[in-house]
């Protein structure tokens, strides 16, 4: 019966889901904290990216917070727009309504504007010259920039 629920949950969720394009447009509101960004991991690494709020607890690091906080964390998910709850019973359901892929770029995106003037290639090259790249990491990056879409 709970994962009938869920089923339904995640339709819903699918429904409900912002694409890249609303998300830009939406300009969520605001980005994620340090320990929103770890609730969100946790709810975007169960299945259809949604839970109770015990599954979710379960998933976040050590020293986990107090369900309390973990019940505050996600009310402010929710009204930044990254999270929706539908009731189950006496339990609420949680999803992510912003899929990880689409917050990363849109944070990226972000990023790449405010500290590259927008220039991915100052990005990019910021990285690659902080970063120790071994020469097989290298060739696949480049192999990634030759067959992109």
């Amino acid at each position: 019966m709970k994962e009938k629920k869920q089923q339904t949950a995640q339709q819903e969720q699918t429904q409900n889901a912002l694409s890249s394009a609303e998300l830009q447009r939406k300009k969520v509101k605001g980005q994620l904290t340090k320990a929103e960004t770890q609730v969100m991991n946790a709810l975007w690494a169960l299945p259809q990216s949604q839970g109770f709020s015990s599954e979710i607890m379960e998933r976040l690091p050590e020293p986990k917070p107090a369900p309390t906080t973990l019940l505050t964390f996600l009310k402010i998910l929710k009204e930044k727009e990254f999270v929706k709850a539908a009731k189950i019973g006496k339990a609420q359901l949680f999803s992510a309504t912003v899929s990880k892929e689409d917050y990363t770029r849109a944070y990226m995106k972000e990023v790449q504007k405010t500290f590259f003037g927008g220039s991915f290639a100052s990005l990019v090259s910021f990285f690659a010259k902080d970063e120790q790249l071994s020469d097989e990491e290298v060739s696949e990056i480049m192999e990634i920039i030759k067959h992109r879409k």
